[in-house]
């Protein structure tokens, strides 16, 4: 299990940072280690709302299917799944002003032979979590207000 947590501020309203990150497709702009990111339902984004996302980690690809399973005004949560992981992408806003602060939270739980490698995930998790920090931040600062 690798749990990776990052508390940061951006200059934009709650709202304007919902909107964004609650259309996981967005992730491959600001997640270092998303390769794609297509959504694969239709209609508004809602409880329930999936996307096919590829991952590269260490030259390694691997696929899981994503599910938005909470989509309240100041909590979004997204869920991945495949036969080696389940990833929990946890993401709290709390409006600062004018500002927002961003609470991401991810939390991997590895399924059979692949739990012996939990040491190493946790030192590459850390790791991207700092690029995550600035990915996101970069890409909602670009957003109009």
């Amino acid at each position: 299990m690798v749990d990776v947590q990052r508390t940061f501020t951006v200059n934009q309203p709650l709202d304007v940072v919902r909107d964004y990150l609650k259309d996981f497709t967005r992730a491959q702009d600001w997640d270092p280690g998303t390769v794609s990111c297509i959504r694969i339902d239709e209609g508004p984004i809602r409880v329930g709302s999936n996307w096919h996302n590829v991952s590269e980690l260490r030259g390694r690809k691997t696929e899981l299917a994503y599910r938005l399973v909470r989509l309240e005004p100041q909590r979004l949560t997204f869920v991945g799944k495949n036969k080696t992981a389940t990833s929990t992408d946890d993401i709290t806003l709390r409006a600062i002003g004018e500002s927002t602060s961003v609470t991401y939270h991810a939390h991997i739980v590895f399924h059979g032979i692949a739990k012996l490698a939990d040491p190493f995930f946790k030192r590459v998790f850390e790791k991207l979590a700092g690029e995550t920090v600035e990915g996101i931040t970069r890409e909602v600062a670009a957003l109009p207000r």
